[in-house]
């Protein structure tokens, strides 16, 4: 199941369920649009891979089980454990490599 992370990694703006700003790394990492394009230059700080945009879980069940309600956010903030330094440094790296090739 897709933990949808309630804010950006990053600059730790709210990124509810809903958010059509979220973006997400294959390992779920998650950041907002604003950050991904201008700082990490859609190379994860974590992993090196690029972003999608995080799908949207529906709030209304249309199937038994299948919402919000049964698969909630998750209410714990994460924040890298990199400088911005340090992420400007990574992100020059694989930011002209694409995503697949990395």
């Amino acid at each position: 199941m897709l933990e949808l992370r309630p804010n950006c990694e990053l600059c730790d703006k709210d990124l509810p369920p809903n958010s059509d700003d979220a973006c997400i790394c294959t390992y779920e990492c998650t950041f907002c649009r604003e950050c991904v394009d201008n700082i990490l230059m859609n190379v994860c700080p974590n992993c090196g891979g690029g972003f999608e945009k995080r799908p949207v879980r529906p709030k209304t069940a249309r199937h038994d089980g299948v919402s919000l309600k049964s698969h909630p956010a998750s209410t714990k903030r994460i924040h890298t454990k990199y400088t911005k330094n340090e992420i400007t440094a990574f992100s020059n790296l694989a930011k002209d490599i694409p995503a697949s090739e990395r």
